[in-house]
């Protein structure tokens, strides 16, 4: 019964983390801005750290659920 709300759960965090990884790669390939105000270098890696983050943590669910 548990297992629904932790496949829903850890789907979202998957495809959250997967987009941020894909939107973040995707600017710093263009050379654009990551975040406006902040040194490209910290966005990048703290952008980059919190979509790994959210897609290990959304696989983490799928696969314990």
């Amino acid at each position: 019964m548990e297992s629904g709300p932790a496949v829903l759960a850890g789907l979202s965090f998957a495809v959250f983390g997967a987009g941020l990884l894909l939107w973040t790669a995707t600017r710093a390939w263009r050379g654009q801005p990551v975040a406006d105000g902040v040194q490209p270098l910290a966005a990048l890696a703290l952008t980059g750290g919190f979509g790994l983050l959210s897609a290990i943590g959304g696989a983490w669910m799928l696969l314990s659920g």
